[in-house]
């Protein structure tokens, strides 16, 4: 090209320019418009505007899209040729090294294709990929931004994302997982001839911040706090932005430790998680560090109240960055305020216990009234004598009487938290509460609140130097967290917000649950009672979690038989996040410590939310099946059963429904089914509702399975590893039966196809079977019907038996002769989920003795009123062994007005029952 086209096609491109400082715009509409140092921009036409201050220039900002008029001084031109190769570059920091450096980007933007190049693998271990260039340009249609497609070779090929498709687009070719489309900055020159080090286009240093250092940020105009997990680039990321995780202090991330499938440091919930540039993110001050500090981001609107005369504390000094207040905009502090603070932070005499967020139980004892305090007459002098724990004020503190309502009192560790309305002093003051924590010397809980009117004294959210929280000048006070009331010029509290992010609130901190990484195996006999036995132990439930709370003890807390589901291997993004999260968040503590709190489960409900976009999954009643048929897709893992009819090909699912072959069209008027296992009469023809009444409709699961698959034509193609079966029912409340005994073993070797069967009467091969003879009350009815071709011909040679219709079976292949000796295909039961009023329990087995049974209700109390907390529980119930253990006569024969929760729960309302065949679960 030459140098005169050229020089026309820079005219006819507007400018770029770099922002070279951090500046600020104030917009009518937009309010305050924030520009970073890094950021790129490109001169809007006819934008140029000369004022009487200075020079301003009309740009539109590449990377939010917003259109300012700025001062041309605070901007650095960008050569065209390089700006496109700037704007992949996301880090802020490396784009200005970058055009520090336009001799190594025109090398790169110069480079031929097919030359070998070195990609940043890993910069934490300055580990380098061997690759050869292919591609250099933009990706999608109208974009300037250009990025390096490159091959990866040596040991890092098939380590990449693509054959070199971007989005359907083939922008070059190689084999599968060796293309990468990457920034200028993820790449490097290979070694010269002589021997020189590899040249890349960013200076290679250490990460700058390291785990562990406080940090913080600022997002939708409020400040964030928290401890650094992780610093550096993220793994096979096509950028080279050095990104920060922080764990934060207060629940307002969404980030779980994780990029892409792989975890970067360990997060206990992602409402405590925050994955940053490292632009955004600087290290907190000495003297904005707090241990305990938080800030509600979701500031509460003011409200409108009358003056307040008294002006309660002076200002406490401060070493923010802020601008210092004039002495007429602020009062001095005098060294008497100091020496009485001081004082009045120290604990009292007598010890008073550390208040516990955790609410207290619902029998606390109302303490007695006390009189409030006399307001001081004279507002603004400072007290200049000792405080003691029933003072008036102090400088920076305020330690005031108990409020006059000792219902508030005893209530205020169920609704304290920041963010609560309050009121403190008589007259009252009215705020927020900003910050809970601890201060030096005080021996228990104090509250930093943001007041909605100013007072002369008060100070912007530091004490004695110290940041807690950030607030407008004059309205930061802080009181002792007993002495908080609610504002009562409000009836009730306020609610939460969101009843579904509830768990993950600061008041749900003291119930929150470990993520444990080590694969933990399950445990069983007595080390299960002491893992599981007790209050607070299984899984906590909320907003409606007894469905996924039952299923996931059943399955995971005494029993592996469902742990391939933690292995599987995953494909989509969701459904490794899934997984992650239900072996190390859910299965792993939940065995190691036998406690999960309800932030862990909300977690997966959400996921289970968003593949199915039913956001019911987060606040609704649900059934197992429903959660469990989710749970499976969302995994993307096989189904466990495969079941042919006779006419139709194998069909695939993951729980089986069991049907009684008598169903009535209404299920207002059930008829009695002739799978009841009753082996005589019962006892008294009195209904189930007298108290001496016997259970008249009953079935086993085993009599429940067999009529279901006979009457349906059905066959398992092949032996299911686990086996879970819903019970019949119409719904939550309408049962089938009276009872249902949960068979301890459960035979599916005739309900198999191809296998290996005994004719029901000479125990040779059995090559047919028949409907009609399963309901013959001549010849066992009730049972499976099976028979070799002579056995078949002489039980259908009966008159009443000439009209029956018997099928022929699947036999293997090969000559069988004499009678069968083969092993028998059982199935162990290991848990039983019930429900009774629309509330699911369950029932696990722990160890081989009949008596090795749990119960478990994962809302079996509850601490605090609707804003409280639900208390889950397991308990030991060796009773269930007894009955499970009976006879179908002698379960028949019981006596209703005998059964006592919890056996009743498990024989009167049983939903679903889980049977594992622990020898195929290994192959599974």
């Amino acid at each position: 090209m030459s140098g005169d086209a050229h020089h026309g096609r820079r005219r006819r491109h507007p400018k770029m320019y770099m922002f070279a400082s951090d500046y600020k715009v104030q917009d009518h509409l937009e309010g305050t418009i924030r520009l970073q140092r890094g950021q790129l921009c490109v001169e809007q036409e006819g934008g140029g505007h000369r004022a009487g201050r200075g020079d301003y220039l009309w740009v539109k900002v590449i990377d939010n899209g917003s259109v300012v008029k700025v001062d041309r001084q605070v901007l650095s031109e960008v050569p065209s040729d390089l700006a496109g190769l700037l704007e992949p570059v996301l880090d802020l920091d490396i784009r200005v090294k970058l055009l520090s450096r336009p001799q190594i980007l025109q090398r790169f933007a110069a480079l031929a294709l097919g030359s070998e190049v070195r990609v940043f693998w890993n910069r934490s271990q300055s580990e380098l990929a061997e690759a050869e260039l292919r591609f250099r340009g933009p990706l999608t249609r109208g974009s300037s931004a250009v990025y390096f497609g490159v091959q990866l070779k040596g040991w890092a090929a098939g380590h990449g994302k693509s054959n070199g498709n971007y989005k359907g687009h083939q922008l070059f070719t190689c084999p599968e997982a060796c293309g990468l489309f990457l920034p200028v900055s993820e790449l490097s020159l290979p070694r010269s001839s002589r021997g020189g080090s590899s040249e890349s286009a960013v200076l290679c240093s250490p990460p700058p911040l390291a785990v562990g250092q406080r940090v913080c940020f600022t997002q939708d105009e409020s400040i964030h706090r928290g401890t650094v997990q992780f610093c550096g680039p993220l793994p096979n990321r096509a950028s080279s932005t050095v990104c920060v995780g922080v764990l934060l202090d207060q629940a307002v991330g969404t980030w779980d430790g994780c990029y892409k499938g792989t975890k970067l440091c360990s997060i206990p919930s992602p409402e405590f998680g925050a994955l940053l540039p490292l632009s955004k993110v600087t290290p907190e001050s000495r003297s904005e560090r707090s241990p305990l500090a938080v800030t509600n981001p979701k500031l509460l609107p003011k409200q409108q109240v009358l003056p307040n005369k008294i002006a309660l504390q002076p200002p406490s000094p401060t070493h923010s960055r802020e601008p210092a207040q004039t002495p007429s905009d602020r009062p001095l502090i005098q060294a008497a305020m100091l020496v009485t603070a001081k004082k009045a932070l120290q604990p009292p005499s007598s010890s008073v216990p550390k208040a516990a967020l955790k609410p207290p139980p619902l029998t606390t004892a109302k303490p007695a009234l006390q009189p409030p305090a006399v307001p001081p007459t004279k507002p603004q002098a400072p007290p200049t004598s000792p405080l003691t724990d029933h003072s008036r004020s102090s400088n920076g503190f305020h330690n005031l009487p108990s409020p006059p309502i000792a219902e508030q009192k005893a209530e205020f560790g169920r609704w304290l938290e920041v963010g609560s309305m309050v009121e403190v002093n008589d007259p009252p003051l009215f705020g927020v509460i900003r910050w809970i924590g601890q201060i030096g010397g005080v021996s228990e809980p104090v509250a930093g609140i943001e007041l909605d009117q100013e007072l002369s004294a008060a100070t912007d959210g530091s004490y004695l130097g110290e940041r807690h929280f950030r607030c407008p000048a004059n309205k930061g006070l802080f009181v002792k967290l007993r002495n908080c009331r609610r504002d009562s010029r409000f009836p009730e509290p306020e609610l939460p917000i969101n009843q579904v992010d509830r768990c993950n609130s600061i008041a749900f901190a003291n119930w929150s649950s470990e993520r444990v990484e080590e694969n933990t195996p399950p445990v069983s006999g007595l080390d299960a009672r002491l893992t599981y036995e007790g209050f607070k132990k299984g899984i906590q439930g909320h907003l409606n979690s007894c469905y996924l709370d039952a299923s996931l003890f059943s399955m995971f807390s005494c029993c592996s038989s469902f742990d391939w589901l933690l292995f599987w291997p995953t494909g989509p993004a969701n459904s490794k996040s899934a997984q992650d999260l239900l072996r190390c968040e859910i299965v792993n503590p939940l065995r190691r410590y036998g406690y999960v709190c309800a932030s862990k489960t909300m977690a997966l409900r959400k996921l289970l939310k968003a593949e199915t976009a039913d956001s019911g999954f987060t606040n609704e009643e649900k059934d197992p099946e429903e959660f469990l048929n989710q749970l499976f897709l969302l995994l993307r893992v096989e189904p466990l059963l495969k079941i042919r009819s006779v006419s139709q090909k194998p069909q695939e699912c993951f729980i089986y429904q069991l049907f009684p072959p008598s169903v009535s069209a209404s299920p207002a008027s059930p008829l009695v089914s002739p799978v009841s296992v009753c082996a005589s009469p019962p006892l008294s023809p009195i209904p189930l509702s007298s108290p001496a009444a016997a259970l008249q409709r009953v079935a086993s699961v085993q009599a429940l399975l067999e009529s279901s698959f006979m009457h349906s034509g059905l066959k398992l193609t092949e032996a299911p590893s686990c086996l879970p079966l819903l019970m019949p029912r119409f719904g939550k409340e309408f049962k089938m039966f009276d009872a249902i005994l949960p068979s301890l073993t459960l035979d599916v070797t005739d309900l198999l196809d191809e296998a290996l069967r005994q004719c029901s009467i000479c125990q040779s091969v059995a090559q047919w079977e028949c409907l009609q003879c399963y309901e013959d009350v001549d010849i066992t009815p009730g049972q499976l019907k099976q028979y070799c071709s002579t056995c078949n011909t002489q039980v259908h040679t009966h008159k009443k038996r000439q009209t029956h219709k018997p099928t022929q079976i699947r036999v293997p292949r090969g000559s069988w002769e004499g009678p069968v000796h083969g092993a028998r295909q059982r199935m162990d039961l290991f848990a039983v989920t019930c429900i009774e009023t629309s509330h699911y329990v369950s029932f696990v087995r722990h160890g081989p003795e009949p008596t090795d049974w749990l119960f478990f209700d994962s809302m079996a109390d509850r601490e605090g009123g609707e804003n409280g907390f639900n208390v889950p529980q397991v308990r030991a119930c060796p009773e269930v062994g007894r009955y499970l253990s009976l006879s179908a006569d002698e379960f028949a024969r019981l006596d209703a007005a005998s059964l006592r929760d919890p056996v009743r729960r498990l024989l009167c309302d049983a939903y679903m029952c889980l049977y594992h065949c622990p020898e195929l679960s290994l192959y599974k």
